[in-house]
């Protein structure tokens, strides 16, 4: 099960000037994997990528943030409990409205 979501945050009143300075649309894709989700969101040449995996002992959450092959950013970090559903959706949520509201601001 997949959700795809698909945000612009650029206006411009010059339209000519628009495909010329335009970043790509970022492309947000959140999908459920058993008890944890992943994310990946996609503009131009970089990708932002969140998994979270829960087993009943623990929980892991991966972010990693790549601008094509090079890596920019790659962590992990284990909790000693599985976390809620509640939990997880939050985590992922908090990701994604991190990276939009950085690309706005840029």
């Amino acid at each position: 099960m997949g959700l795809t979501l698909s945000l612009s945050f650029l206006v411009h009143s010059d339209h000519r000037a628009l495909a010329a300075d335009a970043p790509a649309e970022l492309a947000i894709e959140v999908t459920k994997i058993a008890l944890g989700k992943e994310v990946v969101i996609t503009q131009g040449k970089k990708e932002w990528f969140m998994r979270v995996e829960v087993t009943p002992e623990n929980s892991v959450v991966v972010r990693q943030e790549k601008e094509g092959a090079r890596y920019l950013l790659d962590e992990s970090e284990v909790h000693d409990r599985a976390m809620t559903p509640a939990e997880v959706d939050a985590a992922i949520a908090d990701f994604v409205n991190s990276i939009t509201t950085r690309q706005k601001v840029k």
